[in-house]
């Protein structure tokens, strides 16, 4: 099943030079704008939000930082290459690291999980642009639809439990 969708999804790279530019912008530049909606969600909180800046910003960068540390010991431990590299599909993207989990999906599914248990609607956007930038990154050959899934995971468990963790420690 995930070499069908995987091959599914890769079908339309190629078929127009729109949809590849799109495919590309999602998978490869999209994460910086985001960054940049991140700092502005910072910045246009509500002041009576801001009193709670402080151990939402420390529960983002920790969760981040453990969401990564657990990718790249995986990544250590377990060395699949990316479907470019193991199949002969077409790839708009080049990544020279091993494939699962993925990056891109354990950070900002952990981020989107952080965002979400502080502000809802916030959090639902973020979520919507993680897929988005996840489902290219397949679409484009650099993942297969399971290093997705494992990031998704890996980000949300994360992101949850080091938001419960600060919680508990902050009280």
């Amino acid at each position: 099943m995930d070499l069908k969708l995987l091959y599914f999804l890769n079908s339309f790279v190629g078929k127009s030079k729109f949809i590849d530019a799109l495919i590309i912008f999602f998978g490869q530049y999209f994460s910086y704008l985001l960054i940049i909606i991140f700092c502005l969600f910072l910045y246009f909180l509500k002041r009576d939000q801001k009193t709670k800046l402080s151990s939402f910003i420390i529960t983002i960068v920790s969760a981040l930082v453990l969401s990564s540390a657990l990718t790249y010991l995986i990544r250590f431990l377990y060395h699949r290459p990316r479907p470019f590299v193991a199949l002969s599909i077409k790839n708009l993207l080049v990544e020279t690291s091993y494939s699962f989990p993925s990056h891109h999906a354990t950070f900002f599914f952990t981020m989107a999980t952080v965002i979400y248990l502080y502000n809802k609607n916030w959090g639902k956007g973020f979520f919507i642009a993680a897929l988005i930038i996840c489902l290219s990154r397949v679409v484009a050959g650099i993942h297969y639809p399971s290093d997705i899934l494992g990031g998704m995971i890996i980000g949300v468990l994360v992101g949850y439990s080091t938001s419960c963790l600060i919680k508990k420690l902050s009280l």
